[in-house]
Formats: C-alpha cells, sequence, structure tokens
C-alpha cells in the first residue's frame, strides 16, 4: 500500500495538493491575450534543467502534492520534455501521484500523443479559442488550425481524454461558442470557457476591449442549450455544468465575475523556479535558488515558508478604470 502524505495547509487551512508547473516560457504562437507578438523569452540559463524540474516536483509531493500539470509556455516545445513526464508518470502508476496533466497548444500532439500516454498521461487540455481558420489565425497570430486538429484527433486516437479549454474574446469568437460547445459534443470532448485575465503587456492589445463576462455568455448559452448544475470538479477552477443535449461537461472559468478562491489548492511554479502562491499577486518564492543553495534541504523549507504566506484571494479587475495589468509577468511565463 502507497502511504498517504498528509497534504501542507496555507495560512486559511486549505490544502495544497495541486501544482502546476510551467516548464519552459517559450511558446510557437502568441496567443493576443497571452502575450506580445515580438516576445522577448528568458536566456536559457536561467531556466531550470528538467532535472531540477524533476527535483522540484518531488519535493513537493512530499508535502502532499497529489496532482502536477505541465504547462508553458507551449510546455511540448521543450527539449527533453518526456523524460519529465516519462519520470513524473511512474509515480502516478505507483500510486504516489493522482495524475499528470498538460495543458498544450495542440501543436506537437501528431507527433506526441501515442508517448505521452505510454508516459502516463491520461487527460490533456488543449487551448482552441476559434474553429474558424482566419479567425484561429488572428487570435494565435502564428498558429495553424488544421494542424491542431489533427493533434486533437491524434491524441484522441492515442486514447487521452481531451478537454478544450477556450478563452472568451468580445467581438472575436463570442458569437462562436455555441457552435464549439456543438463541436465538442460531435467529437467526445469537454470543453471550458475562461474569462481573459489581465496579465502582462500584451503589446497594444486593449483587454477592456477583449473582456466578455462569463455571465453574459452563460445566459447566451442557455438559450441554446439545457445547462445542468453537475458535482464535478477536476482539482482545477473550473465549475461545471453538464450540457443536456450532448451530454458532454461544459465548465466555466471565471477570475473576474466570480473568483475561485475560496476552495484554491493551487500554487505555480515558473520555469524559472519562481513559486508564486497566488496567480494574481506577485508575492513569490526563489525556489531555483533554494535549491542551488541548500539542495533539497533548502527547498523543502522555502516551500514551507511560502505555503505559509499564500494569500486569501487575487483582485483581478478590467474596466475602463483598470486598463493595466493586475500583474506584470505575462500569463506564458506562470504557466496559467
Amino acid at each position: 500500500m502507497v502511504p498517504t502524505i498528509s497534504p501542507i495547509l496555507d495560512p486559511f487551512g486549505r490544502p495544497i495538493t495541486y501544482l502546476r508547473v510551467s516548464v519552459t516560457d517559450r511558446c510557437d504562437f502568441r496567443c493576443v491575450y497571452c502575450m506580445a507578438e515580438n516576445m522577448t523569452f528568458l536566456p536559457k540559463s536561467e531556466l531550470l534543467s528538467i532535472e531540477e524540474l524533476e527535483v522540484l516536483c518531488r519535493r513537493f509531493m512530499a508535502v502532499g502534492t497529489r496532482k502536477i500539470r505541465l504547462t508553458g509556455g507551449e510546455p511540448l516545445v521543450r527539449r527533453n520534455i518526456l523524460t519529465l513526464i516519462r519520470n513524473l508518470g511512474a509515480e502516478v502508476k505507483s500510486g504516489h501521484l493522482d495524475e499528470i496533466t498538460i495543458t498544450t497548444n495542440g501543436s506537437q500532439l501528431s507527433k506526441m500523443a501515442d508517448d505521452l500516454y505510454d508516459a502516463g498521461v491520461r487527460r490533456i487540455n488543449v487551448s482552441l479559442d476559434t474553429l474558424n481558420k482566419d479567425k484561429f489565425r488572428a487570435i494565435t497570430r502564428w498558429g495553424d488550425l488544421n494542424q491542431v486538429l489533427d493533434g486533437i484527433h491524434a491524441a484522441k486516437t492515442a486514447g487521452l481524454d481531451i478537454k478544450i479549454n477556450a478563452v472568451a474574446l468580445k467581438g472575436i469568437n463570442d458569437n462562436e461558442l455555441g457552435d464549439m460547445v456543438a463541436w465538442c459534443g460531435d467529437h467526445d470532448l469537454d470543453m471550458t470557457i475562461i474569462e481573459v485575465m489581465p496579465m502582462g503587456d500584451i503589446g497594444g492589445e486593449n483587454r477592456v476591449d477583449q473582456y466578455l463576462p462569463l455571465s453574459e455568455v452563460k445566459t447566451k448559452l442557455s438559450q441554446r442549450f439545457t445547462l445542468q448544475e453537475v458535482d464535478y470538479r477536476t482539482g482545477g477552477p473550473a465549475r461545471y455544468m453538464r450540457v443536456a443535449e450532448t451530454g458532454r461537461r461544459l465548465g466555466f472559468i471565471t477570475p473576474l465575475t466570480h473568483n475561485f478562491c475560496e476552495s484554491c489548492n493551487r500554487v505555480r511554479v515558473t520555469c524559472t523556479g519562481m513559486l508564486y502562491m497566488c496567480l494574481g499577486q506577485d508575492d513569490s518564492a526563489n525556489l531555483r535558488d533554494a535549491l542551488r543553495d541548500g539542495g533539497t534541504e533548502g527547498l523543502d523549507a522555502a516551500i514551507v515558508e511560502a505555503i505559509g504566506r499564500k494569500p486569501k484571494g487575487h483582485d483581478f479587475i478590467i474596466d475602463r478604470d483598470h486598463t493595466d495589468p493586475a500583474v506584470a509577468r505575462h500569463m506564458s511565463v506562470t504557466g496559467g
């Protein structure tokens, strides 16, 4: 029997069982709500090595982490990322982790889906904001919709459970979200719709113009679909409903209209080893220096100290009086 570890608690008594790790800030897309088109990425020397990322994940497991999600940037463009995925997947197979999941833009899935499944991954999130080829290119700036759709097909064939993540963008995909819900139903995919988050300079784009409250989205979808309340959680911030017409789940992530802080069980680590206890706050801890200077003992102490500073919640606001980012770092750095 695998021994269970009592998870570390934050100052508000919330157990921290879910770690999101950005393995790279680099991406092969330049989505308009995520980053500027002409991004300056971090020097590779500042990134945690694959070995250091594994040590960090294992030290979080030692204080009760049961779920690890690898994010980016685009995590599957990180060199040798399958080594980390296989090693963590082995912990899932042995029962020391509940699961390892990945958030991806789908660009690499055609060639990597089978390897991901063999490594122990069973569930992935694919970011997809439109099914219109021209809109997709406009939103991602560099992306190819057919490449992503081929990747989704490859992932399904490999046996991976897929959830589509779509950011609601006013005037861009707001009239398409219902069709995407139907499309997900046709392809046996769950879906989550996400509000724009005020993170990082996005190069002249105005988030007030992008922002679409999900309360409006839900009202509009309810005119087309029967949305039924369900008691389902994945460990993340989404609140789910069942679409009666398709039988699939539809999630809503609402950091602005209704934040998800009261039950937050998550912390995030960047590819440089900065631990952010809250997505929407700047307070952080440098785990890279703690590990390199003090080994695992120093890392353990830094983790415990940082969790003791986890705030109650974030302060995201988007309106005409709050057009600047709530935090300076881009979503691609924090790992969304």
